[in-house]
């Protein structure tokens, strides 16, 4: 521990508080920190518009708009338990998709495991209330809604820190992916993905940063990755890493940002933390990772995947699924024999004909992609089979997750 405590004191972020270990709270000069930034940004808010200051720019400070006492009573903005504004301000640049296409995607190699751990993307969370699938170590948060995104957002000054709620002490295994959406606002030191060891004194980080940028902290190497290519803090960016063996692959939307060829631990659960008000969404924890297409589809004739990611109840692919729509294209073309059947299922939320609906839509749209890659359409055949044929429980976040996947089958 005390090897823990000096680390955490060399790098000035961290105080630890008795009870609560390295996962304390900051020191009094990272409050001041803070303070600083929202100061200097109501100096060049006041700068540019004067003491007119527009509403939007005086939200986004926390502080109340000038037509904020006009509201019509139904249609007060309400204020969650701890103190934020359920109505969030920034609700035109939260309206923005996840940077990048499908085809700025053609180089991704990311694949997430193929068993669910943990998913959460905080749609049955309570608006204003802290997420029933979290613990908090730190700090305050609350989930957000702006339309139909729904978010964790940090809201105490202090480092806030959460966990998910797994009951397993050690649910990690020697290889598995985690992958979220984040938007820093660009007054953020990013998401930082804390990583527990069977050893107390360990608290490795990794800071996937407000520029997009990618560092470890308390590593036995200290490295980072730089981000390819610009980089708006005010939109979401979908991060992923791999683990495998001790070694980490780090992606910041289409790009392969850090690679750790050995990071000299074994982890055994992840935390997850940063600085008011950071924001992240759809977090997945997956088993496993980098999946035998060749394998699976010509030893055992079927092929599962939860890699290809919809929007919920839509069939528009995610940029993200290229990873693995880059793999099966390719092995595809290296086996111009092969027929498949692709089956689109879905969770048991909603009705049984939407789901069928739906499920069917999403098969069409894998197969549409694989076309514009170079596949004849004559070789694939699509069924959409709705919530019929589950193969975990429909109770949990983790089972329905693992319900809604896509399969290949050898025809």
């Amino acid at each position: 521990m005390k090897r823990a405590l000096l680390l955490l004191a060399a790098l000035g972020v961290f105080t630890v508080a008795e009870g609560q270990g390295v996962f304390g709270k900051l020191k009094d000069k990272v409050k001041d920190k803070v303070a600083e930034k929202k100061d200097d940004a109501m100096e060049d808010a006041v700068d540019k518009a004067g003491e007119k200051a527009t509403d939007a720019a005086k939200r986004k400070l926390g502080l109340k708009g000038d037509d904020d006492d006009d509201e019509d009573a139904g249609d007060k903005k309400k204020t969650n338990a701890v103190g934020k504004s359920k109505k969030d301000p920034d609700a035109k640049q939260e309206a923005v998709s996840t940077p990048g296409t499908l085809k700025a995607y053609n180089n991704y190699d990311f694949t997430p495991g193929e068993k669910i751990l943990f998913e959460d993307n905080f749609s049955d969370s309570p608006d204003g209330e802290f997420p029933p699938h979290w613990n908090l170590i730190s700090g305050q948060g609350a989930v957000n809604t702006n339309g139909s995104d729904h978010y964790l957002q940090l809201t105490d000054g202090n480092f806030a820190i959460v966990t998910p709620n797994i009951k397993v002490k050690s649910y990690l295994t020697d290889q598995f992916t985690l992958e979220f959406d984040y938007m820093t606002g660009g007054d953020q030191n990013g998401v930082n993905v804390f990583f527990e060891q069977a050893d107390p004194d360990g608290a490795q980080i990794i800071v996937f940063g407000e520029n997009g940028n990618v560092k470890t902290s308390y590593f036995q190497n200290e490295l980072s990755g730089e981000y390819n290519g610009d980089f708006n803090a005010s939109i979401w960016h979908h991060c992923a890493m791999a683990y495998k063996s001790h070694q980490i692959k780090c992606y910041v939307d289409q790009n392969r940002v850090l690679v750790i060829p050995n990071c000299g631990f074994t982890p055994t659960g992840i935390k997850m933390g940063g600085i008011a008000q950071l924001r992240f969404k759809n977090v997945k924890l997956a088993d496993g990772g980098g999946m035998n297409i060749l394998g699976s589809i010509l030893t055992d004739g079927k092929l599962v995947t939860h890699a290809i990611k919809f929007d919920v109840n839509k069939a528009l692919i995610k940029p993200e699924s290229m990873g693995f729509m880059n793999q099966m294209a390719d092995f595809l073309k290296k086996n111009a024999g092969t027929k498949l059947e692709i089956d689109g299922h879905t969770d048991s939320d909603g009705g049984d004909a939407a789901n069928m609906v739906l499920s069917q839509k999403r098969a069409d749209a894998v197969k549409a992609q694989l076309v514009t890659m170079g596949i004849d359409g004559a070789r694939l055949t699509t069924k959409g089979l709705g919530a019929t044929k589950p193969i975990d429980n429909n109770t949990t976040p983790e089972g329905k997750a693992n319900n809604r996947r896509v399969e290949f089958v050898k025809m």
